[in-house]
């Protein structure tokens, strides 16, 4: 068995699998609770699923991984020869996840950092990332940390959504300011600020949001050396084609990820969402 300090992170990260596998980084799946069903993000319910169940107005909420699950982990990693783990998660704000993978570290069979990011989607996949690319490079877990946190403090996360009822009904934004976007009829932007997604801009239309989102990233990231991500849910031509206008926009480009979320944020987000994480190397 190789010695090695071992990264986990969970399904919200929405990493590539085969990224996660040249990476050897392990995620644990959150829950998406359809109805009386439980499901497991990533395995059990698709994103194309969740926005059909979405549309038909069925009930959709979301759980934590439980202790026990973060438990085994950490022992199916330690087992497997990590001599320390770095568990990096969504933002503390959103979920419990981080609260039960603390839980689980204080019985792990080898020592375990969890770190609240304060990200979620690609915001956090950078930083498992970055902690995977410390370790490989010989790392002790502090440094793999700091790798990662180092990456959270330089990463934003932007996102349009096409209403905010989907966050207002999960707790993850007020009612007064859903209220304020459906009374005025506006789109609103969105961002990751402190862990929190807060109200960034009110644009009047669809199309004009999605082009103040694409000025956003662009000035955001730009001359400096950047990875993007761009994120939908049920929305893969407004993706592809921001995708395709950032390419051309941002001068120091290094990797650029398109992907569909997953349920859990999907279930918050509702159809139509539009988002885009810049994370400077």
């Amino acid at each position: 068995m190789s010695r090695h300090v071992a990264i986990v992170t969970d399904s919200t990260a929405y990493l590539p699998p085969r990224t996660m596998e040249r990476h050897g980084i392990t995620a644990v799946p959150l829950t998406v609770v359809l109805g009386d069903q439980a499901l497991e993000e990533g395995t059990e319910i698709s994103a194309r699923s969740l926005a059909q169940a979405l549309q038909k107005r069925r009930s959709v909420t979301t759980s934590r991984p439980s202790p026990e699950v973060f438990a085994e982990t950490y022992r199916r990693v330690a087992e497997s020869g990590a001599t320390g783990i770095v568990s990096l998660h969504l933002s503390a704000e959103f979920s419990g996840t981080y609260d039960a993978a603390v839980l689980a570290a204080r019985e792990a069979p080898v020592p375990v950092r969890v770190v609240d990011t304060g990200m979620v989607a690609m915001a956090l996949g950078f930083c498992a990332l970055a902690a995977a690319e410390s370790a490989e490079a010989g790392g002790t877990v502090d440094e793999a940390v700091t790798a990662a946190e180092k990456r959270a403090a330089g990463t934003y996360a932007y996102f349009y959504v096409d209403t905010l009822d989907y966050l207002r009904r999960g707790g993850r934004i007020g009612a007064a300011q859903a209220l304020l976007g459906s009374a005025l009829a506006v789109k609103p932007l969105l961002q990751l600020d402190g862990g929190r997604i807060e109200l960034l801009e009110k644009v009047r239309t669809a199309g004009k949001a999605i082009a103040r989102l694409e000025e956003i990233v662009a000035e955001r990231a730009g001359s400096a050396q950047v990875d993007i991500a761009v994120h939908h849910l049920a929305a893969p031509e407004r993706a592809a084609a921001l995708a395709e206008r950032l390419r051309v926009r941002v001068p120091g480009l290094a990797d650029l990820h398109v992907s569909e979320v997953g349920a859990v944020i999907g279930a918050h987000t509702g159809p139509g969402l539009l988002g885009a994480v810049v994370s400077p190397r």
